[in-house]
């Protein structure tokens, strides 16, 4: 539960930590290959590995009581999951190619050779990342719906997933505001582990 607790946290910050390297990574007016490329990637791809426990703790609480709610949950969940897992497979190509390549034309003949593949570019580099922005959305407004967090924050990750479909430039305001709906959650589970910690030390 405090590994998950953590994570609510550090999965949304990771992503503004990526902007911010992203935004460090171009100052020259291009981006990669090199460390900045390697680190600020890295931070996004244990953004969305910490995501995973995020959206399995928001199914429980967007279930309710409900068959239905928890049918759509579990739907969402499976949604978001099936884009955390394209996220994760572009994010470790962009790795590689980031860490191999020797410049910005080699890296360019890598990601082509890349998508080459069969499959590759439909699924790792077409609509399937989005999906995880979708379950994640979908999971907070059902966690809104049975009032786990306040009805107003699924809107406020909406702006800053929008932003971050604008430009890649807003990823850090991407993560503050993803943040924020997950904050009362957070919460949640501090006041709940601070209520139980007199019972342990009864027992």
């Amino acid at each position: 539960m405090k590994n998950t607790r953590s994570a609510l946290l550090a999965a949304p910050l990771l992503i503004s930590v990526y902007g911010l390297v992203r935004l460090l990574d171009g100052l020259d007016g291009q981006h990669g290959p090199g460390a900045l490329w390697v680190l600020g990637h890295l931070a996004f791809l244990v953004s969305i590995a910490l995501f995973v426990p995020v959206m399995l703790m928001l199914r429980r609480a967007a279930s309710g009581r409900g068959a239905g709610s928890r049918a759509i949950a579990t739907i969402a969940t499976v949604v978001g999951l099936a884009g955390a897992a394209a996220a994760a497979a572009q994010i470790g190509i962009d790795v590689w190619v980031g860490s191999a390549a020797a410049d910005r034309d080699e890296m360019a003949r890598m990601f082509d050779d890349v998508k080459s593949v069969p499959g590759v570019e439909a699924i790792v580099y077409g609509p399937g990342p989005a999906l995880f922005y979708l379950g994640l959305l979908a999971l907070l407004i059902g966690c809104a719906a049975v009032r786990a967090i306040p009805a107003w924050t699924p809107a406020v990750a909406l702006v800053g997933i929008v932003a971050s479909l604008v430009s890649l430039d807003l990823l850090p305001l991407t993560g503050a505001l993803v943040l924020v709906p997950l904050l009362p959650l957070w919460r949640a589970n501090v006041r709940t582990d601070a209520a139980a910690l007199p019972a342990r030390g009864r027992a």
